[in-house]
């Protein structure tokens, strides 16, 4: 099976310092903002999400993690932080891939019974496979791929590639 790089580390730096640019444009008025990751990758890409966004602005910047089962995402969902904490605050859901949406559409779910200020969703790759209606309000990158085909996101230290297998 053959690995083609779609990211290089320096082009997914690049790409989360825009994304922060256009957090922080759609947020400019606030004093506090949430990222929610998904567990693992989508966690990971909020860390560097958080440090590209306080480089740029005086906006504090909370992590949630997001614990979901992707293999049964009906089964409870569980957050790093209150709903009280996240309650009328404006919040991005971040993950690594856009594959189905069946991931983003249950953590979105779980957001939607608390009131928010704002709500989007962030990811590096967004794959146009999508099942459930939602979208990526920021993405990194969209491409167009066969349903045969994977996309992953490894995260190593202080570097990251994307892949296409």
């Amino acid at each position: 099976m053959s690995r083609t790089i779609i990211l290089t580390n320096q082009q997914i730096n690049h790409k989360i310092r825009r994304i922060a640019y256009q957090v922080y444009e759609n947020n400019i008025d606030e004093k506090e903002i949430i990222l929610a990751g998904i567990k693992n990758k989508g966690f990971i890409l909020a860390k560097k999400l958080k440090i590209a966004l306080e480089s740029i602005s005086d906006i504090n910047v909370q992590l949630c993690e997001v614990k979901i089962n992707k293999k049964s995402p009906l089964d409870k969902i569980e957050t790093s932080l209150s709903s009280d904490t996240y309650k009328n605050k404006s919040l991005v859901l971040v993950d690594d891939v856009l594959n189905s949406g069946t991931t983003l559409i249950y953590a979105a779910r779980h957001f939607l019974d608390v009131p928010l200020k704002q709500f989007k969703t962030m990811v590096l790759v967004n794959r146009n496979h999508k099942k459930y209606p939602i979208k990526a309000d920021f993405k990194g990158i969209s491409l167009s791929t066969s349903l045969q085909e994977h996309i992953s996101v490894e995260f190593d230290n202080n570097s990251a590639i994307a892949y296409l297998n």
